[in-house]
């Protein structure tokens, strides 16, 4: 009896242990799922508020493009000396005829001192070339000026030889390898290549636009890339994206890179960039199956028409949007002497398709002769373009449609709904984003293409019998993500994109089977030694560092919106009002009520004492004691603007403007601000910022100049 006693009581023991060990891992499994659950929520806020800041910046570009756009229809030049500002300003993009090209190129005469360590480069290129330059870059070596411009030039001419869209096929390589965005991020590429191999007769590689902005070695990149371009044509593919664009990059880095790197020749080498990003084709397929883009489609996107555009004559795809025959005719008259008369209904109304019949469009009476010349010489031009159109003839080098080219056409309007169609196409294809959601809407986000859904996408793929898109545009955590029922696929190559530790890049790998096998990275080694957690506060820090940056620029607005709740003038408001208020002022979309502990430290009875809050705000940005508060506010809002208008004043990209080029500018901007300055007031400021008095300004001379007019009475 008492050995089964003592039988019992180890067994009632031993039960009663691992009872407490299976309570103590629930406990354990609970309290881990709990912090992995935070943890995740802790990411996906840090995600939304990165992008939701970049994508207001980007919409900013677009409403800075629009702020020009509304300049040029609305600034009525007053002398040929104003014209002639106005055109060499928005025409830092113009196309040059070929002689004109080779002439400004002119690499030959650059000569490279015996005292050039760096590589060298003869053409036709070899692999040694490439290994050369890799391991050059590696070595933080430069290359020269001259082999640049050259490299240039023959990229040049190898792109032109190329249709719109690229076509390859597994059946020439084991595999098809697909990079997204780079984004200036060279050690994501150096990183790509020790994975996956260099460029070969067996390797094949399709890049897929956004090689430039943001990132340090946005040039070095494209030396890279456009090296193995020429060395293995058949292997290498480059499709154009959005920052390949010469007005993206005055805001985004690439313009200011080539500067600090080439300042004697930088102007000739932007020069080229521009032009060779021009003629980059605009999609990839791959065995006719799968199509590469790198923004996405909308409802109205044609492969046929993307097939058939002259591509080369959308250098920026921001600034070609012509302007509509209404807003532009009032100018025309009063440069050419005449008065406004009835509107001109056939240039409101585009014709749906290009047709060898006459148009339905009545001829104006022979009466009147001006009108009668007008459309006379419009409906031949028509036809002279619709017949090079139907038998492929086209210009030897096609001139893009810019201001300075509308200004000179006094009696002449060429059709303008064609361009306007194939301008949308290209917009859609490199600015687009997928969305959950049924249909085909305006993407106001970003400023600029649409939102597709998967209808969208289904009929597409339907349409052209393809199995799925690939495209990029995005920055996806894991480096790579499907949508759309597995039927759209977003890969994205530059690792630790927004922070250190933020995502890790990718890229996708095709046979014959197209079946997509992923690798995936992180170029850092930092954040290899980081955990999760430590991962997560870095980037979560960065993250609120840039959102308060924003809640500052806005202070005078976010004011305005706390007191519109605080009628009693307390100086206090509900935590639900601030959350309400701080949304209505930057719009970026962001769950504040959940944010809000990060970024209001301190509340009295569920309130908040605003004016206060803002105060500390503006502790944190001050970088300078002698700076007003409300100076570095309008600074701090607007300085990427403003940087890049001066930038675009800057044609010669010196990084100073004359007194001319000021003055013209502020007589430009006086028709949209609500500043009034005489001529003679004018001068009096463009002496008064010259700080040096070297007869030129730069850039911090020109915010001043910002701050001097804030302070005058208007």
């Amino acid at each position: 009896m008492g050995s089964g006693s003592s039988v019992n009581v180890q067994y009632k023991y031993s039960l009663q242990k691992s009872e407490n060990a299976f309570k103590a891992a629930v406990l354990i499994q609970q309290w881990y799922r709990r912090h992995v659950a935070r943890l995740e929520m802790r990411r996906r806020c840090t995600w939304r508020i990165f992008q939701s800041i970049e994508y207001a910046c980007e919409q900013d570009q677009i409403k800075l493009h629009n702020f020009f756009s509304y300049l040029m229809d609305q600034f009525t030049p007053s002398s040929s000396k104003e014209r002639d500002f106005i055109s060499r300003m928005f025409v830092s993009g113009e196309s040059y005829k070929e002689a004109e090209l080779e002439k400004f190129c002119d690499y030959e005469s650059i000569e490279v001192p015996d005292s050039y360590i760096g590589p060298r480069l003869s053409f036709p290129l070899l692999p040694d070339h490439a290994t050369a330059l890799l391991e050059a870059f590696q070595q933080k070596q430069q290359l020269h000026a001259r082999y640049v411009l050259n490299l240039l030039h023959e990229t040049r001419k190898h792109l032109k030889q190329l249709p719109n869209i690229s076509h390859v096929s597994t059946c020439y390589s084991e595999e098809v390898t697909v990079c997204g965005d780079l984004h200036g991020q060279l050690d994501d590429l150096f990183l790509i290549f020790y994975k996956n191999g260099l460029p070969s007769p067996s390797k094949s590689y399709v890049f897929n636009g956004d090689f430039v902005d943001r990132g340090k070695q946005s040039l070095e990149i494209l030396v890279i890339l456009f090296t193995f371009l020429l060395i293995y044509p058949k292997e290498v593919h480059l499709n154009r994206g959005n920052h390949e664009d010469h007005m993206v990059n005055l805001r985004y880095g690439f313009t200011k890179e080539v500067m600090q790197k080439y300042t004697v020749h930088g102007k000739k080498i932007l020069r080229m960039f521009q032009n060779v990003f021009c003629w980059l084709p605009l999609a990839t397929l791959i065995d006719q199956k799968v199509l590469i883009i790198h923004g996405g489609i909308s409802d109205t996107t044609d492969l046929d028409m993307l097939e058939k555009i002259q591509r080369d004559k959308f250098i920026s795809v921001l600034r070609l949007k012509k302007r509509k025959e209404s807003s532009r005719k009032p100018e025309m008259q009063a440069i050419n002497g005449e008065r406004e008369s009835g509107s001109d209904a056939a240039g409101k109304e585009a014709a749906p398709r290009l047709s060898l019949q006459p148009q339905s469009a009545q001829a104006p009476s022979t009466a009147n002769r001006l009108e009668f010349s007008r459309w006379l010489r419009q409906t031949v031009q028509e036809q002279i373009d619709t017949c090079r159109r139907l038998v492929d003839i086209s210009e030897s080098e096609p001139e893009e449609l810019t201001y300075s080219s509308m200004v000179s056409l006094k009696d002449v309007d060429e059709p303008c709904w064609t361009r306007q169609q194939e301008w949308k196409q290209i917009l859609d294809i490199l600015w687009s984003d997928p969305m959950p959601q049924e249909g085909c809407r305006e993407n106001k986000v970003r400023g600029g293409g649409c939102y597709f859904g998967p209808d969208v996408t289904e009929k597409f793929l339907e349409k052209y019998s393809l199995q799925f898109l690939i495209r990029s545009h995005e920055c996806k955590q894991e480096g790579y993500e499907f949508c759309h029922n597995r039927k759209v696929l977003t890969i994205f190559s530059a690792s630790n994109y927004y922070e250190i530790g933020s995502n890790r890049g990718a890229y996708v790998k095709l046979g014959p089977d197209l079946i997509p096998h992923f690798v995936q990275y992180q170029a850092n080694k930092t954040a290899h030694m980081l955990t999760m957690t430590q991962r997560i506060s870095r980037v979560e820090e960065s993250a609120f560092r840039a959102l308060r940056e924003q809640l500052f620029a806005h202070t005078s607005a976010l004011i305005s919106a706390f007191k519109a709740y605080d009628g009693d003038n307390t100086g206090r408001i509900t935590l639900s009002n601030w959350a309400t208020a701080v949304e209505s002022v930057l719009r970026l979309g962001l769950p504040w009520r959940m944010l809000r502990p990060q970024l209001v430290c301190s509340t009295k009875d569920g309130m908040l004492e605003y004016k206060s809050w803002l105060d500390e705000l503006a502790m944190e940005q001050r970088s300078q004691e002698h700076i007003q508060s409300s100076l570095l506010e309008i600074i701090y809002r607007n300085r990427s603007n403003l940087e890049t208008i001066f930038r675009i004043i800057d044609r010669d990209h010196s990084g100073l403007i004359s007194f001319e080029e000021f003055q013209q500018t502020w007589k430009l901007f006086s028709s949209h601000m609500n500043i009034e300055l005489t001529d003679d007031g004018i001068d009096d400021l463009v002496r008064s910022i010259d700080f040096n008095k070297d007869g030129n300004i730069d850039f911090n001379e020109f915010l001043e100049a910002f701050r001097l007019v804030k302070q005058c009475p208007t």
